[in-house]
């Protein structure tokens, strides 16, 4: 587990752009994944045995490291293209009733019905839980004896909220848990051992690039999931085996292909950064991050969605609908990239965030309330009613301006790193 140093050390190699806010959807490759990928293109390009063999462990070494985090055996853990992968293979290997938030992101949800519609062996059953957040009591309701797994997002694509996992485990007993991890893992210090398959990918918050995805199938998880979809790298024999090899034991049995070991290089050297610095402490800082952000849309008057007890890295905003145009508005215009879907906006800081990006939030943000407009019942004195027409109601318009505080943007004294 890190200390402050390591922590320190993490955060100094952070070097995106000022005003990046949007590390829910890509993460900018750390200098460590940058410099790593290319030392191992490099021998990759030799042409000699060696620097080929060499790169060739990179796998290994990250299913390592991420048996390392997940507190689980390296035989457990098999990497993936990418989270939906992962997920592919738990799904088609399903049998009996899976339960599903109608709002999850589609990687679960359409996921899941693929595979009902594919074999024929699995039946997904939906819930709507208050606010699209999925609770424990919202899983125990839907609860019955044709259930056999829940599956779960770790941190909300859209609210932000962090599940219970353990909670959720309790509640649902001996069924299986699959928990789609790509919005929290290695910034979220979360109970990985009540999961019995955990998917996710490292080019978000890890900052390793698209292709690092991976899987954990526990030893229970490949007792009741069939490698439906396992290839050459999953089974048992080599390519000169005659017939159809009987799959793995472990969880390589849950992969098609050969690992890319360029992504896996990516994903190594991303880890490590983690490890070194301590989950825990980055998970620390983030939700620092994330109340950073809050605080300012409570002091320019922008609702936020995302649970304030229950967060990570995610802090969606829900500005009046009028006002959600002209804050995506003010925000790029202020160079601050985040994800505007509909009516809310989602911002995403890193621990690495720097006070430059939330100086740029806080213009943007407080731009928006300087122009804002409320309609009010006016007093008598300045009833604004049509001449003789007195059934018509007194209104007054009142641009309200933030408080006298807050009229000079954010500073960097505003933020604590």
């Amino acid at each position: 587990m890190g200390d402050v140093n390591d922590l320190q050390s993490y955060l100094d190699t952070f070097d995106s752009a000022a005003g990046y806010l949007d590390w829910a959807a890509f993460g900018p490759l750390s200098p460590a994944v940058r410099a790593d990928t290319l030392a191992d293109a490099e021998m990759l390009g030799s042409g000699r045995r060696s620097g080929i063999d060499l790169v060739s462990e990179r796998s290994d070494e990250a299913r390592g490291l991420l048996a390392q985090v997940l507190g689980c055996a390296v035989d457990e853990v098999v990497l993936q293209p990418s989270t939906t992968h992962g997920l592919q293979h738990a799904m088609q290997g399903l049998r009996g009733t899976v339960i599903v938030s109608a709002q999850e992101f589609p990687a679960l949800r359409v996921t899941a019905r693929r595979a009902q519609d594919a074999r024929g062996v699995l039946s997904v059953r939906e819930i709507e839980p208050v606010a699209g957040i999925v609770t424990a009591d919202a899983v125990a309701e839907a609860l019955d004896d044709d259930v056999t797994a829940v599956a779960v997002s770790l941190v909300d694509f859209r609210t932000g909220a962090v599940a219970d996992v353990r909670e959720i485990r309790e509640r649902i007993g001996d069924r299986l848990l699959i928990v789609d991890a790509v919005q929290g893992f290695g910034v979220v210090d979360a109970d990985w051992d009540a999961a019995d398959v955990v998917c996710g990918n490292g080019y978000k918050w890890l900052r390793a690039g698209r292709g690092t995805g991976f899987a954990r199938f526990s030893d229970r998880a490949r007792e009741r999931i069939e490698p439906v979809l396992s290839g050459i790298s999953g089974m048992q024999g080599d390519a000169t085996s005659v017939g159809v090899p009987a799959p793995l034991p472990t969880a390589a049995a849950y992969q098609v292909a050969p690992a890319d070991h360029l992504a896996a290089g990516r994903l190594a050297a991303a880890l490590r950064e983690v490890v070194d610095a301590g989950i825990p402490a980055i998970a620390a800082e983030l939700r620092a991050r994330a109340r950073a952000v809050m605080e300012l849309a409570d002091r320019y008057g922008v609702p936020v969605l995302t649970p304030r007890d229950r967060h990570a890295g995610i802090v969606t905003l829900q500005p009046a609908p009028h006002e959600a145009a002209p804050l995506a508005a003010a925000l790029a215009n202020q160079g601050v990239t985040v994800t505007a879907r509909g009516t809310t906006i989602r911002v995403a800081p890193h621990v690495g965030t720097g006070a430059d990006s939330f100086v740029l939030l806080g213009d943007a943000l407080a731009e928006v309330a300087a122009s804002r407009v409320i309609i009010d019942p006016a007093p008598a004195s300045l009833a604004l009613s049509e001449p003789g027409s007195a059934d018509d109601a007194a209104i007054s318009l009142e641009v309200v301006a933030p408080p006298a505080e807050a009229v000079e943007a954010a500073s960097a004294d505003d933020i604590t790193r």
